[in-house]
């Protein structure tokens, strides 16, 4: 069985962010893309606290995919993408994981592996 890897998981996302409405961070390891309007209006309503006005963005696809990159890269260790479509039947089922919790390369533990021998 293969194995999946980061970049079959980014390809994932910028799939999904060709039609995502928009992109939130909680700030620490919670990324997501809204793929519809009801998602992003509560994403903005919530996502954006005083202070905090640069948790939600709406751009192009291009623009989006770049910013969730960086994001991804400086969260903690949780960090999870997951995209969120509205399901009135069952919330739950409106998520979509596109990277998930742990999700890592074999090169990235072997650099892991790597700066453990340094130590």
């Amino acid at each position: 069985m293969a194995t999946t890897t980061m970049q079959d998981y980014w390809h994932d996302v910028k799939e999904a962010v060709e039609y995502a409405k928009s992109i939130s961070f909680d700030g620490c390891h919670k990324i997501y893309l809204a793929m519809d309007d009801t998602q992003a209006e509560w994403f903005k309503a919530n996502y954006n606290g005083e202070g905090c006005d640069d948790r939600t963005f709406v751009g192009t696809s291009e623009q989006m995919f770049e910013l969730l990159q960086n994001w991804y890269e400086n969260s903690c260790s949780l960090k999870f993408i997951e995209s969120v479509t509205t399901n009135e039947d069952d919330p739950n089922k409106g998520f979509k994981n596109l990277i998930p919790q742990g999700a890592r390369d074999e090169e990235d533990e072997d650099e892991d592996e790597d700066e453990d021998d340094e130590s």
